[in-house]
């Protein structure tokens, strides 16, 4: 299987790792140099343009950094896709894109598939993230040698869009149970209890959740801070589910407050910080 792949940073380039080291012929396009020479050294072929890595491919990967950059690449490679090739989205875009890409590929012959992921650099790099499939069943089937190497968990959850929309929500559940632990946390330490001694009785409850289980001991009891995702792009993701609300008509009264921690009141946090940082505000203020 020939796979061309459309952004190779963080996310993207674990992806091409796993992929050459299964034995798939990947070509690689990313505009950072310092990447492409990365991707060279893992075996990878890399193409000086995203037109010309297209061409050829049984499937075409994008790992981008927004929905308007999926638009806008998508929009410059979709005529020279090949027919009854597949386009793989697993940047955090919006469901409407999708939508809007799914209608140009059937226009020039190609399946375009949300597979938005979960897990972080990590789990890119080790094959074990979580993919969200949307679109056309057929063509989901097709990707499976794809995704059986990408991923630990694949879902199917709906139509064209809807793995971007459960990405959104999946995102802004992650973004409230950081500030909702961090919380308890403090509570808890004010109280007398160890942190270590709560997330051992909230991770034996009803109260766990990835940040529990995952983010508060690997980055953030231990200060390391270093998952690889930024809070850039956490409130990137934020907005976007201010956005789907608006759009749906649907109000997030519960999220309110915590949407304007990440947006407005820690500011003062940096965006190229590690987003398990957000945990750090109120512990002074």
């Amino acid at each position: 299987m020939k796979i061309g792949v459309i952004g190779c940073g963080n996310m993207g380039g674990g992806m091409v790792g796993q992929l050459v080291a299964a034995g798939m012929d990947v070509s690689c396009f990313d505009p950072d140099t310092s990447i492409q020479a990365k991707m060279d050294s893992l075996g990878a072929r890399i193409s000086d343009t995203a037109k010309a890595v297209v061409a050829g491919q049984d499937v075409v990967i994008l790992s981008l950094p927004k929905a308007q950059i999926v638009e806008a690449v998508m929009t410059e490679i979709a005529a020279d896709i090949e027919t009854g090739a597949i386009v793989l989205d697993t940047s955090t875009s919006t469901p409407s894109t999708s939508q809007a890409m799914a209608e140009l590929g059937q226009k020039h012959g190609f399946d375009f598939i949300d597979g938005p992921v979960s897990g972080g650099p990590a789990a890119a790099n080790s094959g074990t993230m979580t993919m969200l499939l949307a679109g056309h069943q057929s063509a989901i089937d097709r990707l499976r040698a794809v995704t059986d190497v990408l991923t630990a968990k694949t879902v199917m959850v709906g139509a064209s869009g809807a793995g971007h929309a459960a990405k959104i929500a999946n995102n802004m559940l992650c973004a409230a149970n950081l500030v909702l632990v961090a919380e308890a946390v403090r509570m808890c330490e004010a109280a007398g209890v160890t942190a270590e001694g709560l997330l051992e009785g909230v991770n034996a409850g009803s109260g766990r959740s990835g940040v529990s289980e995952v983010n508060f001991p690997k980055w953030v009891l231990n200060g390391a801070f270093d998952s690889g995702f930024t809070m850039g792009l956490m409130r990137k993701d934020v907005g976007l589910a201010l956005e789907l609300a608006q759009q749906t008509g649907v109000d997030l009264e519960g999220f309110k407050g915590i949407a304007d921690l990440w947006l407005e009141t820690s500011k003062d946090i940096p965006d190229t910080s590690d987003f398990n940082e957000i945990t750090k505000y109120g512990a002074n203020t």
